[in-house]
């Protein structure tokens, strides 16, 4: 959806998604890793809350033939609007799915008994294309090493038939770390072992192990495809990585959130704001509200030190966040009401960053975009990106 002056203005709050460095970061990732190597888009968690569908028609535009998803549902809603590359689901699938699956072309992770003695027991009209995923040492999803022997002692009775093996892939615990690159090299050692036993028994899958540090990190484990998410929507997925590789790639954050100001008033020094008086006024001020609080996802940590742009300037936050509204002081700034303002992105040049954001609220950037209320809507741009002042 394109965002005109008109539609803007009947809006409180909404999210400018930029397809020009949508496109850039597509690039500087599909460049990164050999041309026989798979680009996966991670578009899981409603595309880092970008919007699942619009971002996921933007990037196999660019040219990506895979998506990867936590949940079926998220599989599902994709072929529902005619996207037709290869799809994985990350996440756990009821066993009822498992026959939709194979007729909507939708790969499954497998990654512990149960679900493989279900699938095994599941008749199938069309081949399910499955990745087995190994726990290598992260402690979390997937098939422990000592199980192996057993895996495929149960795969051998029905691969073949109805079940085709596309994938093989673990997931890193310290990917994001250079200093910890022996425990990286032990996890992709560990999923070797597993590729090992696979060949022996004939079968080829794509291995895969990177995410978007590891992919920036580590060429030499990219293997057959690598699955890139959070670079994806031009963010870092660490303070680590960002210092390592900045100058060695860009990314442009494709995000940006905005309202407006519904309100100004004058109170004089010494007023108090907000729930429980939290904040008393140091100089006779000007206030802005704007319609926006912690059910859009605006983290009510960040209560009395977030910090907005107005007509390029930073204005701080007043007093507690609420459920829909936060005060600004405007005192600096000759606003008025109807004047937008940036949560996380552009204005007048400038730049909000969501790490700054996740860093002043004791979280990560993921948490910040993805945890934007998803009924707030998402409009596309396509206007060539601005000189970005970091603020």
């Amino acid at each position: 959806m394109k965002l005109s002056q008109i539609e803007k203005t009947k809006l409180r709050t909404w999210v400018e998604l930029d397809r020009i460095a949508i496109k850039k970061n597509y690039r500087t990732f599909r460049n990164m890793v050999k041309n026989n190597c798979i680009l996966m888009a991670v578009v899981k968690s409603n595309a880092y809350g970008h919007e699942l569908i619009p971002f996921s028609k933007e990037v196999v535009r660019q040219g990506v033939k895979f998506l990867g998803v936590d949940s079926f549902d998220e599989a599902m809603e994709l072929r529902k609007v005619g996207i037709k590359v290869r799809i994985m689901v990350f996440g756990y699938v009821s066993p009822a799915f498992y026959k939709q699956a194979s007729e909507k072309n939708i790969s499954l992770t497998i990654s512990n008994f149960p679900a493989l003695k279900f699938l095994l027991q599941t008749k199938l009209k069309k081949n399910i294309k499955i990745h087995i995923k190994v726990d290598t040492g992260l402690g979390r999803q997937g098939f422990l090493m000592e199980d192996m022997t057993k895996v495929f002692n149960l795969l051998k009775t029905k691969v073949g038939k109805d079940i085709e093996i596309e994938g093989l892939y673990s997931h890193l615990a310290v990917g994001e770390s250079l200093k910890r690159r022996e425990y990286t090299m032990l996890q992709a050692k560990r999923l070797l072992k597993w590729e090992t036993e696979f060949k022996k028994l004939g079968y080829k899958p794509l291995k895969h192990i990177c995410a978007t540090s590891s992919t920036m990190f580590f060429p030499e484990l990219h293997y057959d495809m690598v699955r890139v998410g959070i670079g994806m929507y031009g963010l870092w997925p660490s303070l680590e990585t960002k210092l390592a590789m900045q100058k060695k790639y860009k990314l442009f954050p494709v995000l940006s959130w905005k309202t407006i100001i519904t309100e100004i008033k004058h109170l004089p020094k010494g007023a108090k704001i907000g729930y429980d008086l939290t904040e008393k006024l140091k100089r006779n001020s000007f206030l802005g509200i704007i319609p926006v609080g912690y059910w859009h996802g605006y983290p009510r940590l960040l209560s009395s030190k977030g910090i907005f742009n107005v007509k390029g300037k930073k204005v701080k936050l007043i007093g507690r966040v609420s459920m829909d509204m936060i005060t600004l002081d405007l005192t600096n700034v000759r606003a008025k009401v109807g004047d937008e303002v940036a949560i996380i992105g552009g204005d007048y040049g400038h730049y909000a960053e969501a790490d700054i954001m996740a860093q002043d609220s004791d979280t990560i950037n993921y948490e910040i975009t993805t945890r934007i209320n998803p009924i707030i809507k998402r409009f596309y741009r396509i206007n060539p990106l601005l000189p970005r002042i970091i603020v």
